[in-house]
């Protein structure tokens, strides 16, 4: 008995194993914000990126110092083009061809840049980033041509980030769509991206739809707790409000016709102070189960791990409102605000309960 035994556990650790590779694949990226004047330097932050095991970044715009960190790290970067440059770029394609030159082959490939996000949530119509919208695309194309005279459009894929807000109907999910209002501006940006086979980025928030509509969103459906379905629609069952929300957002590109984009989620978090449901736990709890939740596919998109940069790395005392102060998963001291781990950390934990509640049972019914 006691080598069967043996050859049990064997098979378990195997099964075990395979199944932490899924894990190993973790989708968590971590968004880098520097508006603190408090924050590490940029060194330091990514030594708490390597240390925690993070092995990917968002950044907001070509921070030299923390490009010249990241080199050699192995952490895998989307690069952001602020706002504020988009109309030069747009205008002038030399200026891209600089900008590609200083920001991404003079640190290509000891940095492993893998997107570059150009523009952060330009709405359209009705908002201060508006006169922008007319630029997003010539820079995008712009951006995207130098990189493919250097040959690296396989390796480095551009694109621009959206938010929630240009979605007219996402309820049921397999309505999605986005505003009339939006699709002159939109369409043309997706048949780029199917054209070149990158994906749309999509900043992702459950907090704000519960914040502003908490009679009809409960707070288990925003942070992943809901002990059951909460939502039918047709073959698609919904347990969480990231689920839907992600699927409003994949069906909406679906319903233009154009052809198919993934989505990156660019930024998710949940703060911990400032405003209605900003609780510690709440974050908590949100963010723990959003690690665990993306390393599956949505209901429309079952098949593929949810590639997901959480927001934010940092507390940023600069930022305003209140609120947006408190998104950080680890304090400008550099000490953790979660007892929750990434990577490798978590398939530690993850390998040591599966173990413990598996296989020592079975050790102790045959001694």
């Amino acid at each position: 008995m006691i080598m069967s035994s043996f050859s049990w556990v064997t098979a378990l650790l195997l099964l075990l194993y395979t199944a932490n590779l899924r894990l190993a694949d973790a989708q968590i990226g971590v968004c880098y914000g520097m508006l603190g004047n408090n924050l590490p330097a940029a060194n330091e932050v990514i030594d708490v990126y390597r240390s925690n095991n993070i092995k990917r970044m968002r950044l907001y715009d070509p921070n030299q110092a923390a490009l010249q960190a990241l080199r050699n790290s192995g952490i895998e970067l989307i690069l952001g083009v602020p706002n504020s440059d988009l109309q030069g770029l747009a205008t002038n394609s030399e200026s891209a061809r600089q900008w590609v030159q200083r920001n991404v082959l003079s640190f290509w490939p000891s940095v492993k840049i893998k997107y570059i996000a150009v523009g952060n949530e330009v709405r359209p119509v009705g908002d201060s980033t508006s006169w922008m919208a007319q630029y997003v695309l010539p820079a995008i194309q712009n951006v995207y041509q130098a990189i493919r005279a250097q040959g690296l459009h396989d390796q480095i894929k551009v694109s621009t980030a959206i938010d929630m807000s240009l979605l007219g109907n996402s309820f049921p999910p397999s309505q999605g769509s986005f505003r009339g209002d939006v699709r002159s501006y939109l369409d043309p940006i997706i048949g780029y991206l199917v054209y070149a086979g990158a994906p749309l980025l999509t900043n992702v928030y459950p907090y704000f739809s519960y914040r502003d509509n908490p009679v009809d969103i409960s707070l288990p459906y925003a942070i992943f707790t809901s002990p059951n379905v909460v939502a039918w629609d047709g073959p698609y069952t919904y347990q969480n409000l990231f689920d839907a929300m992600l699927d409003a957002v994949h069906a909406a590109i679906d319903n233009t016709g154009i052809g198919f984009v993934e989505v990156v989620v660019s930024e998710s978090g949940w703060p911990s102070d400032g405003d209605f449901g900003a609780t510690y736990d709440n974050a908590r709890i949100y963010l723990d189960n959003l690690i665990r939740h993306v390393n599956g596919g949505t209901p429309r998109r079952p098949w593929k791990p949810t590639e997901t940069y959480l927001f934010a790395m940092f507390d940023e005392n600069q930022k305003n409102p209140e609120l947006e102060k408190h998104f950080g998963l680890f304090f400008p001291n550099k000490q953790k605000k979660y007892s929750f781990g990434f990577g490798a950390e978590r398939r530690r934990e993850f390998f040591a309960n599966e173990f413990n509640a598996t296989v020592v049972p079975l050790l102790k019914s045959d001694i």
